[in-house]
């Protein structure tokens, strides 16, 4: 049997909630119910209604009377039902929650002895009325007094109100301490608070800390001398308390006793004299018995709320100049592109080749004058333009003057068409080096365009922002409490930053988050800090969301298809989908299909202009290997907007489709690797939610027929979901070739959802 462990917080939560309530039911003479408004608090602040209801009815024990229990009994089970019926419909008490802690006062009014206080010319009754409406009030304020015990004290520095609520709670109590136990009692309690807030705080505010403590004895003894008294505790506390904490609870072991002296506790008898100096002595020996090391780690967990306004200058300067030094470096690289696309120098080489012919040919010639006379040499340009075109030249291609006038015209030919080899030659080598500058130079624009987008997401500051008092706000209300908040960004790119505990639930606090901005927001990323604490990172939630489907099959007699498939995240608010088709199948067609994705993928993660990728990409397929191309059907789909860009390279038709709607996207560009510049067609198409986007090789469209026939075939679909419409469009392709594939077919389908 597997043990339940509880802890230790726990028990001793529920402990101080049962004695507290003991103690607020000798608040009061007649032994009113206070306990209720701290058994109200609880449950409003979701404890188990169980064991707090138990705790109360033998608090009620307190009142020495059987109709003041069954008064309790009564106003306990009114409020079990009620947590019952909240935690069948999964809601939180709201504002009605008044209603019923005064609604649970009848019992009291009806049932509970009182006779009533002398000092009211009011019946019993009327008093209790009164009595219920004071009950109700402080249930209300115990409320927000005890939630900010449980979730905030001595984490963070509490608000005004705050602190005035547990000031009440502690008054209500403290004076259930005094009259219950005695004033002995409560020095023991009150003057333990004292020392260590003293040992730990170590400033100003221990003063008015020990005034707060002071005041159930004030009002119990009807003097405000016991405020003056724990001033001066606390003071002189402090002033020895540089020295450590042993020399400063020993002052407070000599102040303690010199006070008593003016309060006449020397003149009662020796039982309460040494009751009471043993209630100052007890927190002394425990301060000073306890070690330094337990002390040391709970001035750690003290943490006291600030704006953290350094962290987040030097953030924001740190940002700054890592903005400025990426808008250098992408000036730096629009140089780099600039530089290799400096404009290329005429082509000479015409000239040259006529040089070199007249030099070697005709310098020995009888009639190189009278040919220059006569123009010649205008048709030794015309021949040399011909060969420039063709590679070679031949005698129909002679000019006729020079045909008829040149002794030599075979030697002509031949050294001619030498000097074109060698110029061809050449000239692949220049076509070469220029299509790799050209290269360098997209990739040059490339590069800059993503440094100048990070420079300008880099240069937005963190600046102060009203919401994030109100996030911390909402926060402590669930309980969570956040040291650090940073809201950032705009739009699609707003950015919630914050620190909590390590264990909490990246939903929940999500969705508290989203409550308090009004906005969707999701868990983008968990950073553990400490082994305790973490840092949340929550961003805007896309409008949409995408499922997709993949079927495919490779030729038959084949192992390995030439039709890849790629699905991409390149952040929460896009995604790319692809499917390439290398040309062929087998082995050799998928591996260009592969290296094709991969190329594209790895330029879109590195947010490259989709200009600058399609062609890189198609220059890169294009040196690599000859006859290497692949047809490509490619979507950027926008999860904010649903617009997809739909890119198509040499591929069959792709589909949308919409209800009973189908949209056709087809393009006229060849295959990628074809050309050196490749002209994509490139469709932009406004996906709704439950549409659906189709792309397929041309092995499944083929299996058709004719584009009518496939379009006519998906009409009558209603697919619910991405594979199951992939999976079909597939069998039924292949059931038109009998069942063997005559070609790699893919399917591939994207279904958009409105985002949960």
């Amino acid at each position: 049997m597997k043990k339940i462990r509880i802890p230790t917080k726990t028990v001793l939560t529920y402990a101080a909630i049962a004695a507290a309530m003991v103690f607020l039911n000798f608040a009061l003479p007649q032994r009113e119910p206070l306990s209720f408004a701290l058994l109200f608090a609880a449950i409003v602040c979701r404890l188990n209604p169980f064991v707090l209801c138990a705790e109360y009815l033998a608090a009620s024990a307190a009142a020495l009377s059987l109709y003041a229990t069954l008064s309790a009994a009564i106003q306990a089970a009114f409020f079990l039902v009620l947590t019952s019926v909240y935690r069948r419909f999964r809601r939180r008490m709201s504002y009605e929650r008044a209603l019923y802690a005064l609604a649970a006062q009848l019992p009291f009014i009806f049932l509970f002895p009182h006779t009533g206080y002398a000092l009211l010319p009011l019946s019993p009754i009327l008093q209790k009325l009164i009595l219920g409406g004071m009950i109700t009030l402080l249930s209300l304020l115990f409320e927000g007094g005890l939630s900010a015990l449980l979730n905030r004290a001595f984490r963070c520095r509490l608000s005004a109100g705050e602190l005035a609520e547990l000031t009440l709670m502690w008054l209500f109590a403290g004076m259930g301490v005094v009259f219950s136990l005695g004033s002995a009692a409560f020095y023991a309690v009150s003057l333990t608070a004292l020392l260590f807030s003293v040992v730990l705080i170590r400033n100003a505010a221990a003063a008015p800390f020990s005034a707060v403590l002071s005041l159930p004895l004030c009002v119990a003894a009807g003097s405000a001398v016991p405020l003056a008294e724990y001033v001066i505790f606390s003071c002189a506390a402090l002033l020895f308390c540089p020295y450590g904490k042993t020399v400063s609870a020993l002052a407070l072991m000599v102040v303690f006793p010199a006070a008593m002296y003016f309060e006449g506790l020397y003149r009662q008898g020796t039982i309460e004299i040494v009751f009471t100096l043993l209630a100052c002595a007890l927190p002394v020996i425990l301060a000073i018995s306890l070690p330094e090391k337990l002390f040391r780690k709970a001035k750690k967990t003290l943490l006291f709320y600030r704006e953290r306004t350094l962290p987040r200058i030097a953030v924001n300067r740190s940002r700054r100049a890592v903005g400025e030094q990426l808008y250098e470096v992408s000036s730096l690289f629009r140089e780099i592109e600039s530089a290799f696309n400096l404009r290329e120098t005429p082509d000479r080489a015409g000239q040259q080749l006529q040089a070199k012919l007249v030099a070697s040919l005709c310098s020995g010639c009888p009639n190189r004058k009278e040919c220059e006379r006569s123009g010649l040499y205008d048709s030794l340009e015309k021949l040399i333009a011909v060969g420039k075109a063709k590679g070679r030249v031949n005698l129909i291609d002679l000019p006729v003057n020079l045909s008829k006038s040149c002794n030599n015209s075979a030697g002509l030919l031949f050294a001619l068409n030498k000097q074109l080899a060698d110029y061809s030659r050449v000239s692949l080598e220049l076509e070469s080096a220029r299509e790799g500058r050209r290269l360098l130079a997209q990739q040059a624009h490339g590069v800059s365009e993503i440094l100048r987008d990070i420079a300008l997401e880099q240069s937005e500051e963190f600046a102060f922002s009203d919401e994030e008092q109100l996030l911390a706000s909402a926060f402590a209300k669930e309980g969570f409490l956040s040291s650090e908040i940073f809201l950032y960004g705009e739009g699609p790119g707003f950015t919630v930053s914050l620190t909590l505990e390590n264990e909490a639930a990246g939903k929940r606090i999500a969705e508290i988050a989203s409550r308090a901005l009004g906005i969707p927001l999701a868990l983008s990323e968990k950073i553990p800090l400490t082994s305790d604490r973490a840092c949340f990172i929550l961003k805007r939630k896309p409008n949409f969301d995408a499922a997709f489907g993949i079927a495919s099959r490779p030729k038959e007699g084949e192992f390995a298809s030439g039709d890849t498939h790629s699905i991409l995240k390149i952040d929460e608010r896009r995604f790319i989908v692809a499917l390439s088709d290398g040309m062929g199948s087998g082995e050799q067609a998928r591996e260009v299909s592969d290296h094709t994705l991969t190329l594209l993928e790895s330029f879109y993660k590195a947010k490259m202009p989709s200009e600058t990728v399609l062609g890189t990409v198609n220059s890169l397929i294009a040196f690599s290997a000859e006859e290497t191309f692949c047809c490509l059907d490619l979507a950027a789909v926008n999860l904010d907007t649903g617009i997809a860009d739909v890119v198509k390279i040499g591929s069959p038709v792709g589909f949308v489709l919409s209800g009973e709607t189908l949209q056709v996207l087809e393009g006229e560009s060849l295959p990628m690797g074809v050309l050196e510049a490749v002209h994509p067609a490139v469709l932009r198409v406004e996906l709704k939610t439950d549409d659906f986007l189709v792309f397929m090789s041309d092995g499944v469209t083929a299996a058709f027929g004719s584009s009518s026939e496939l379009c006519a075939y998906l009409s009558r679909l209603h697919p619910l979901n991405p594979q199951s419409l992939a999976e079909e469009v597939l069998k039924n392709a292949l059931e038109r070739y009998q069942g063997k594939a005559e070609d790699d077919m893919t399917v591939l389908a994207v279904k958009l959802t409105k985002a949960a």
